[in-house]
């Protein structure tokens, strides 16, 4: 979000940027227009009121009395009907700017959509590339640790359970993430996932995401769609000072998507889920360094998938694919050789002042200057089901059985392998699948 002063005094700039965008750059000029019918607004009213202030300080002799009355309420009246014209003009030129994307840095690679993101770099797995890959649904469901169907039962489309080693390979991932970026010099935060619309409209979430978020309508609260929400507003209205920064943070949380508007859900396997686990990584910087911390961030988020000896690429998004609040973004994606797609698990953004605007946060330089925004930047460390499917598919031996990544190892028992978890129940038995029993029926005597 741009200040309503830096629109008036950079439109060209801004103009500029929306076309990069492939945003109508008559944007600005409307921005402008409201800008100028509510300054103008309130000239009127002040002029009213000073008149409506003069006409009650005069002396009111009985002669002239009910004239006074009858101006005095012709102004009152006028007032009122400015000051409603004034607030609807306040809130469209609210509305305007909070709807203004923020504008590409100089480095962001030009193109209109994302078949023109330039990949910048290029990471190969140093043991060998499975032979024959198979989808992670698949081998997930055969071993028994994958279950999209119960998932379904017990929350509808969308949603999955994961058993037995899959379950405790999620939780090493986190252990993993969240020891590697402490040794980055993280502060690691518990916050709420429970997050008010003050705080889903100060990362930009609001109003544009509303229909892919879950609320809470009874209590005007959110289920955080990302750590970033949380974190971020955890400074919100506050002013630090250069010597705090840059101040980066880690929060482990359970993550929810509606994923309304077209996106829609995967129809097999666990890439494009309601609800997974992520480890968010958020920086607050100043401005004059906050695209060396980016490259410090998009380094972090890289460790992780290097640790795990996984495939990927990093793109750097094009202006008319980049995320309306980033300035600059990286997107990290995995490969993932049983679906034979590039799958995302990380986009690393500099947001510039975009949130600082909105949530009030604030870098006073010494004790003397004015405050001035800093600028904040977020990157997942990396989000948990698209990772879960690389390991799954690129982890496949010749034999079938899945390894476990060897910085793993020892948060899983020293185990080597996944192991399956056997089927239990009736519908197991009905089809073959039970290790105990083979028909239905009573058991022998």
């Amino acid at each position: 979000m741009y200040p309503m002063a830096y629109v008036r005094e950079h439109p060209d700039l801004l103009r500029a940027g929306l076309v990069a965008r492939g945003r109508d750059p008559g944007e600005i000029d409307r921005l402008l227009a409201l800008d100028r019918e509510r300054r103008s607004l309130g000239e009127d009213i002040n002029r009213l009121r000073a008149q409506r202030n003069a006409a009650a300080r005069r002396p009111n002799p009985a002669d002239v009395a009910e004239a006074g009355r009858v101006e005095f309420g012709q102004l009152r009246e006028r007032i009122r009907e400015l000051e409603t014209k004034s607030e609807s003009t306040e809130e469209g030129l609210r509305a305007g700017l909070l709807g203004l994307p923020q504008i590409p840095h100089a480095s962001v690679p030009p193109g209109r959509d994302a078949k023109e993101n330039v990949v910048v770099a290029e990471h190969a797995m140093r043991r060998a590339a499975p032979v024959g890959p198979r989808p992670h649904f698949d081998v997930g469901h055969e071993l028994n640790l994958l279950d999209e169907e119960r998932g379904v039962k017990v929350a509808g489309e969308g949603f999955y359970v994961l058993w037995g080693d899959l379950a405790r390979l999620e939780h090493a991932l986190i252990r993993y993430m969240r020891r590697l970026h402490l040794s980055h010099g993280y502060v690691e935060v518990v916050p709420p996932i429970l997050i008010n619309s003050t705080s889903m409209q100060g990362t930009g979430q609001l109003p544009k995401f509303a229909e892919d978020s879950y609320q809470v309508r009874l209590d005007d609260l959110w289920l955080a769609p990302t750590a970033e929400v949380p974190v971020t507003n955890l400074f919100r209205d506050e002013v630090l000072l250069p010597e705090d920064l840059p101040y980066k943070v880690m929060a482990y949380t359970p993550c929810f998507r509606r994923e309304a508007g077209g996106h829609g859900v995967e129809t097999r396997g666990i890439a494009r889920v309601h609800q997974f686990d992520k480890v968010e990584l958020v920086n607050f910087s100043t401005p004059e360094d906050s695209y060396a911390q980016l490259e410090t961030l998009r380094a972090e988020a890289e460790a992780v998938l290097q640790g795990l000896d996984l495939p990927y690429r990093v793109l750097s998004l094009c202006a008319g694919d980049l995320p309306e609040k980033a300035a600059k973004c990286y997107d990290l994606e995995l490969w993932a050789p049983g679906v034979s797609r590039w799958l995302e698990v990380s986009s690393v953004s500099n947001f510039e002042a975009y949130q600082a605007v909105r949530t009030n946060l604030r870098l006073r330089r010494a004790q003397a200057d004015k405050p001035e925004y800093l600028h904040t930047l977020n990157g997942s460390g990396v989000a948990l089901p698209r990772l879960m499917i690389a390991i799954l598919e690129n982890y496949q031996g010749p034999d079938g059985r899945i390894e476990i990544p060897e910085v793993l190892r020892e948060e899983m028992g020293g185990e080597r392998y996944l192991r399956p978890l056997p089927f239990i129940g009736e519908r197991a038995l009905s089809q073959g699948k039970h290790p105990q029993r083979t028909r239905i029926g009573p058991s022998p005597r």
